[in-house]
């Protein structure tokens, strides 16, 4: 890095005879703000003052991370000018904000994204080369924040970059988790989980906010008494109280003024030290209340299968719940005098389950803390909260043990008996003879235990409920939801998902982002549909063999990568086959592993065989209490060791397991692929949004029809689209007249080939046990049909490998499939949420230059 030069300065010129100058007029350009100002120069100058004043250090002794940290450090000053904004202009005006509350958001690195965002990522890399530095290898060294498990977290990243952009109010609430989803590293073809420490080194982009802190109760009791008006009220004794602290995170959107906010909640004990316990000697009870309330927002997804892991999930989800509600309350009188019109200013949109207790929180935070009656209470809750359901497995619709919810949350599991008790009087008069359906719409499930049913209380307490693709959400109206659906049809909608073009070609795909922009321009970035262009150049050759080389150049250039740290060499021009997400037996990673095996069985009966050259790249993490997907990643790696080693191979067929798969890594794999697998077994999935990403990359989908899989097929063309398998009805009708894998195992022979080659040791150094849970699995149950789609998928798999040898063809298929991913945009779904759910527009934000003036009188001191 270059020391700072000196700077001089001119001395202004005269004017000329007989011409006065122009007051206020500057007779040389202003020097830019260093906190604000955009140009390459001003950056450069901003850059050295935070690595100095911000990280102390100088060139010598900065390390990489200090370089990190300084650029983004020049780059928040930059966001809080716009965001400062954009609250400024939210106080001034009546505006109702979005409040979508997740338990996760996965957002990725920021670094990127904002430069992006904010149009500066070239003057960003011209300012740090003038210092000697590479942005590439800067970019390089930030953490990425793991606070999510998979789609459910970066739906929801996707969701918040898409409401800045276009420039909605919105907060997305969440918990700022000490340790994230852990990094994943492969021993012996084992999945190892090991701590991430994404704050290690520190978070330049959050702001604590200690001043609006929270108090959340925990345990204790209630007592029931009469006001002096004579209305009943309920006072909650807590066992113990966790404060929440707010960390704020500036979510900006595409090139424009409007940055909203990401604020997580960490939990902390309301006092740190108790000095009557030190003072007598025990030092560990003098900190004990400290580290018992931060080890609830200590990691994310504990192990919920002990007692105690339920209960620390439980208590997260409450906590960051009513953090969240009480903030809200909080805004809503800075300005009103009561709560009336609170559903006027907030929408809050619930992610999934995980914070379904907030209708509960809400409920008791107007009854017990604002003395409002119930039936006011209920009107302004069930106007305030919508809900996104994301899974048709029932083991997903969360359940909490009565015993435990009361013991950890009396008076809200008061207050879900009373909301049971008027909503199942309400369903006797509807349904007077329907005992059946009154045990299941209720909120409490007495079928063998007892259970708090958390999607029943979202279902009641919101005044929309959405599915996330039309498959899903017409699956939930006929069986998950059915009885909800059929008791108020008029809350249920369809919002399909979608996925930010900004961060998942733009950021991740810049070759392919720059040939775009340069033959149809940049409108696409901030509307999809634009991309419709692209399908007049889909026959126009010399365009079609850019295409190629893009691709090409990218499978190249992680083909490089891959050697370099695993040592395992692939072939850039062979097909490159895809799969990466969670690893979930109903995803169903291990029929791609039949089909591997299949191909290495005919080359090894017939080694002269013409077998395309394919690359299967894995990646994903296995939940670190789910053994079968732990098992399903050793058999992963245990077939990779075996097939990239032998000879007879000759290179035809190579595999990849990337460890550790996550944001960052996402952004390298989806350029690279030719081939999207998505192979769930229909009406499993949700939606899915990896299907999205790798299509607007320009990969083809394999897939059945679940999830968006339907519409993108729909949207892309049949042509451009490798259909396999049963269809939804298909699997429910094959299940309800008795499903025998068996009789499919004995039928075929290339799959039992497969199969005993697995079960016999033959991957597992001649232990034939070690894959026998898996092979009886399938054979003795085989719960997500792989053996039923199995001949299917390799037949559909072969014609792949067909299309794939008519290069100028394939091409041409990859152009439509992202000419024709306009609908899939977050963008389109955050429109349709403000339209149909929300009621809520946008607010543009004017960027006004300078600091706004300090009137101390004006200082909020609630």
């Amino acid at each position: 890095m270059k020391l700072p030069t000196k700077t001089t300065s001119k001395r202004p010129s005269k004017p000329r005879a007989g011409k006065k100058p122009e007051p206020n007029v500057p007779c040389e350009p202003a020097v830019e703000d260093a906190r604000t100002g955009l140009s390459a120069a001003t950056l450069k100058r901003a850059f050295r003052n935070h690595l100095f004043f911000h990280q102390a250090k100088f060139d010598t002794i900065a390390t990489p991370n200090d370089y990190y940290m300084a650029l983004a450090y020049t780059v928040r000053d930059r966001l809080l000018q716009r965001w400062i904004n954009t609250v400024q202009t939210y106080l001034k005006k009546e505006v109702k904000v979005v409040a979508y509350l997740s338990a996760e958001f996965l957002v990725g690195p920021h670094l990127c994204n904002n430069l992006i965002n904010l149009g500066i990522c070239d003057k960003a890399r011209e300012a740090l080369a003038e210092c000697g530095l590479d942005l590439d290898e800067v970019l390089e060294q930030e953490e990425e924040p793991g606070l999510g498990n998979g789609g459910l977290g970066r739906l929801a990243a996707c969701y918040m970059d898409s409401l800045s952009t276009l420039e909605i109010p919105a907060i997305g609430y969440g918990i700022r988790y000490e340790f994230g989803i852990f990094d994943q590293i492969i021993e012996d073809g084992w999945q190892v989980e090991l701590t991430d420490k994404w704050l290690l080194l520190g978070n330049p982009w959050e702001i604590a906010r200690p001043e609006n802190a929270f108090c959340v109760k925990f345990g204790g009791h209630t007592e029931h008494y009469r006001n002096e008006e004579g209305r009943l009220c309920v006072r909650w004794f807590p066992d113990h109280i966790v404060k929440g602290i707010p960390y704020d995170t500036p979510i900006s959107g595409y090139k424009v003024n409007t940055v909203n906010m990401m604020r997580l909640w960490k939990a902390e004990a309301p006092e740190s030290f108790d000095f009557q316990d030190f003072n007598v000697g025990d030092y560990y009870g003098a900190v004990e209340e400290k580290v018992a309330a931060e080890n609830l927002t200590k990691v994310l997804y504990p192990n919920d299968e002990p007692v105690q892991g339920k209960e620390l999930r439980l208590k997260q989800q409450y906590f960051f719940v009513s953090c969240s509600l009480q903030d809200m309350i909080r805004i809503h009188l800075m300005e009103e005098d009561d709560l009336d019109n609170f559903y006027k200013n907030f929408a809050v949109q619930l992610n999934d389950t995980h914070p379904s207790v907030g209708v509960a929180e809400l409920m008791r935070l107007l009854l017990d803390e604002h003395h409002i009656d119930w039936d006011r209470a209920w009107d302004i809750t069930t106007r305030t909260f919508a809900y996104t359901n994301h899974t048709l497995l029932p083991e997903a619709l969360e359940r909490w043990p009565v015993e435990l919810f009361g013991r950890l949350l009396p008076r809200p599991l008061e207050i879900i008996y009373e909301i049971n008790r008027r909503m199942l009087d309400e369903i006797r008069i509807r349904y007077p003879y329907d005992d059946a359906k009154l045990a299941r719409m209720s909120l409490i499930d007495e079928s063998g235990g007892r259970f708090v049913r958390m999607a029943n209380l979202a279902c009641t307490g919101s005044h929309a409920i959405n599915g996330v693709a039309k498959l899903h959400t017409e699956l939930l109206k006929q069986h998950t939801l059915h009885d909800f659906y059929e008791y108020t049809p008029e809350k249920f909608s369809n919002k399909t998902n979608g996925v930010t073009p900004r961060r998942w070609v733009v950021v991740s795909n810049m070759k392919l982002a720059r040939l775009i922009k340069h033959t149809i321009g940049d409108k696409w970035i901030t509307d999809l549909e634009e991309l419709r262009q692209l399908e007049d150049y889909a026959d126009d050759a010399e365009f079609r063999a850019q295409w190629r080389q893009i691709k090409l150049d990218n499978k190249r250039e992680q083909a490089r990568a891959w050697c370099d740290y695993s040592g395992a060499k692939t072939d850039p021009e062979a097909l490159c086959d895809v799969l990466v997400k969670r690893i979930h037996e109903y995803k169903r990673q291990h029929l791609s592993v039949l089909h591997i095996v299949t191909l290495y069985n005919r080359i090894k009966h017939n080694p002269g065989i013409d077998i395309i050259p394919r690359t299967f790249v894995f990646g994903g993490k296995a939940a670190p209490g789910y053994f079968m997907a732990k098992l399903m990643i050793k058999l992963i790696n245990s077939v990779a060791d075996v097939i990239n080693h032998d000879p007879d191979v000759d290179g035809r067929l190579k595999i990849v397991f990337i460890p550790n798969y996550n944001v960052k890594t996402g952004q390298r794999v989806y350029p690279i692929a030719d081939l999207s697998e998505q192979i769930s077994t229909a009406g499993k999935e949700a939606s899915g949004t990896g299907n999205m990403k790798f299509s607007m990359n320009g990969a083809l989908t394999i897939g059945t029809l679940d999830g968006a899989n339907v519409e993108i097929r729909e949207r892309v063309g049949a042509d451009n689209f490798f259909l396999f398998g049963l269809t939804a009805p298909e699997v429910m009708d094959l299940k309800a007249k008795g499903y025998s894998p068996r009789d499919y195992y004995y039928a075929n022979a290339e799959m039992r080939e497969a199969i005993d080659l697995i079960g016999s040791g033959y991957f597992s150094h001649g232990d034939a046990d070690l894959f026998r849970p898996l092979v009886d699995s399938l054979l003795d149950h085989d719960e997500y049909l792989l053996l039923a789609d199995y001949q299917s998928y390799v037949d559909c798999q072969d014609r792949v490998g067909r299309a794939f040898r008519n290069q100028e063809q394939w091409t041409r298929m990859s152009i439509l499939n992202v000419a024709r991913m306009g609908y899939f945009s977050s963008d389109r779904s955050i429109r349709d949420y403000c339209r149909d759910i929300w009621d809520v527009k946008p607010v543009p934000i004017v960027l006004e230059q300078g600091l706004p003036e300090i009137n101390g009188n004006n200082a909020n001191n609630e």
